[in-house]
């Protein structure tokens, strides 16, 4: 594992998570009762005047979920995965910077997030990356980079290990759930599984409300001197809004209680793991820097007051040491 630009571990900057309970995780994985989806149709959607006005991508996995999909360009593939509870639109500023880099970018809304079905079951980590699995054979990728943020970071460990022989050149986890959110005998660092609980009061209560208030933290909007950006809170309201109440409440506990411990020890690619160190939604001593050590092929670095959605407050940087990463031999 190398390492670079790694502050002290600082318990205050957990306070938001643990202090709240009042705020959700940026990444999750529910607790459905399905297990895998596999091979996929695909299919487009188009007004019912049957003019192409409108056409989307999606294929339909063996349950006949929908999921949505983007798909720009050619070149190496690069696969982005969202967090909780977001949709492929959370990764506009990666999606335009790759492809005018010459590569092929790729991003779906995971199951009951965005444009895909709101399923009631599936709700998981397994499925989710079985979903993957069925996307990524679908468009026959290759020698592919997926790079996932927060939940989604849960969905490539899931996804590279169990699914990616083959296929997967390199991973980047950005402020990632791995390897596991909640406290545990094995995990003492983690959060009570009361803060999950809030988290789920929360959205069963007022969703709508809820998703106006996680961007704060999510941003790090709340820190004295950083001014919230109100199309960035808007946008993730949006996203969130668009997908099924359910599949997100489901995915509380696949992103707080799926343990990545062995993935991550499976995964034998080239990893990049980036987090901030003012991440109040995932804190970093307890996931990238444990991730880290975890791997066999891993790149750690922390950055210092960056937020947890540092993807999008801060796209310029973490762009650049993305394509470095992935350019490097």
């Amino acid at each position: 594992m190398t390492e670079s630009n790694e502050s002290a571990l600082d318990p205050k900057r957990r306070n938001f998570v643990v202090n709240a309970g009042t705020l959700a995780a940026g990444t999750l994985v529910g607790a459905g009762a399905m297990t895998a989806s596999a091979p996929a149709t695909a299919a487009n959607t188009s007004s019912s005047t049957g003019k192409k006005e409108s056409s989307m991508s999606f294929i339909t996995t063996k349950d006949g979920t929908q999921i949505y999909y983007k798909d720009w360009g050619k070149g190496q593939p690069i696969v982005f995965h969202h967090g909780w509870p977001l949709s492929a639109d959370d990764w506009d500023a990666q999606m335009l910077f790759f492809l005018n880099e010459g590569f092929r970018v790729i991003a779906h809304d995971r199951r009951g997030h965005g444009r895909s079905t709101q399923t009631a079951t599936g709700n998981e980590m397994d499925t989710y990356a079985a979903d993957v699995a069925a996307l990524t054979e679908h468009l026959d990728l290759k020698n592919a980079v997926h790079i996932g943020h927060s939940t989604g970071g849960g969905e490539v460990a899931r996804y590279v290990a169990r699914h990616g022989k083959g296929r997967v050149a390199k991973a980047v986890l950005v402020s990632a759930v791995p390897p596991i959110m909640v406290k545990t005998p094995s995990n003492p660092g983690g959060l009570d599984i009361s803060v999950f609980d809030g988290l789920r009061q929360q959205l069963a209560a007022n969703r709508a409300q809820f998703y106006r208030e996680v961007p704060i933290p999510f941003y790090g909007f709340n820190r004295p001197g950083v001014k919230t950006i109100e199309g960035v809170v808007d946008n993730w309201w949006r996203q969130g809004m668009i997908g099924g109440a359910k599949a997100h409440y489901d995915c509380i506990k696949a992103f707080s209680e799926t343990d990545f411990t062995e993935d991550l020890k499976a995964i034998d690619v080239p990893t990049l793991v980036l987090h901030g160190d003012d991440d109040q939604i995932v804190p970093y001593a307890d996931a990238g820097v444990l991730s880290a050590k975890l791997l066999k092929h891993s790149e750690l670095k922390i950055y210092k007051g960056y937020p947890h959605g540092m993807l999008t407050v801060h796209a310029e940087e973490l762009n650049k040491d993305i394509l470095a990463f992935i350019k490097k031999a």
